[in-house]
């Protein structure tokens, strides 16, 4: 269905959960993949499975000036970018009276600041190539407003917000910049807790309209739909992907009102 033969696609987060799930399924429909992330081991476990001559570049986006970096490495290695998958980041959970600005400026640095860095200095080499797509990985923390969460929230929300600001200034030059919004995705972030606490995983099920986690798989497929030209008609857009989490009201036990019963 999907075609990305002769294409080049960059995944930040590679190593593993979303990322590796998005470079599979890139590769899978024909495009060069371009894995980034931090663990040279993983990186190298996914490239090995991949069929379409795979580049492995490790990169740690917490430090200065890593995105316009890394963007000159990927340049180095391939001759242009079709597609980009912003998908590094890292979690913060912490009350807003406990963070300290260390912990926010790193949740920014990483989550933020290296997502627009590497989109700037991929951006010539889309147009080169006539157009592109960029696909940012955000979260339902910008839209919920979770407890716990206001840095990480925070960060979410500006790259939703980036999201339509890219996609209004590079649109004339062919480029779609959309973004992803992921609910509770068993990935290991979540691998710890989903473990060790009791009654977790169901009681956040609960909360979710179709009743299930999603996986690395659900958002990956919906990558590959805003890499293809099936979305070639969509820009500026925040989807998300979270079986009802953000915006449909759910609960463990149905909620009927008595006058219905019978």
């Amino acid at each position: 269905m999907f075609d990305l033969s002769g294409r080049v696609a960059v995944v930040t987060g590679a190593s593993r959960g979303i990322g590796e799930s998005s470079a599979r399924v890139l590769d899978s429909a024909g495009a060069q993949v371009v894995l980034s992330g931090r663990t040279v081991s993983d990186l190298e476990r996914v490239a090995a499975d991949l069929t379409n001559s795979p580049v492995v570049i490790p990169c740690d986006l917490s430090q200065q000036g890593a995105g316009t970096q890394l963007a000159g490495e990927i340049l180095d290695q391939v001759q242009g970018v079709d597609v980009l998958v912003n998908n590094a980041g890292i979690p913060m959970r912490r009350m807003p009276e406990k963070l300290t600005e260390e912990e926010i400026d790193l949740v920014f640095a990483i989550n933020v600041r290296s997502l627009l860095t590497l989109s700037i200095g991929l951006a010539d080499s889309m147009k080169a190539r006539g157009g592109g797509s960029i696909i940012n990985v955000s979260s339902v923390a910008g839209i919920r407003g979770p407890g716990a969460r206001v840095a990480y929230a925070g960060t979410k929300g500006a790259v939703d917000a980036m999201t339509r600001a890219l996609a209004s200034d590079w649109g004339p030059d062919g480029i779609r910049v959309n973004s992803i919004a992921p609910g509770l995705i068993a990935t290991a972030i979540w691998e710890e807790s989903r473990n060790t606490v009791p009654g977790l995983i169901e009681d956040l099920e609960g909360q979710i309209a179709l009743k299930r986690w999603g996986f690395g798989d659900d958002i990956a497929d919906v990558v590959m739909f805003f890499a293809s030209d099936a979305s070639r008609y969509v820009t500026g857009e925040t989807l998300a992907v979270d079986g009802g989490l953000a915006r449909v009201t759910a609960s463990a036990q149905p909620q009927v009102l008595p006058e219905l019963l019978e």
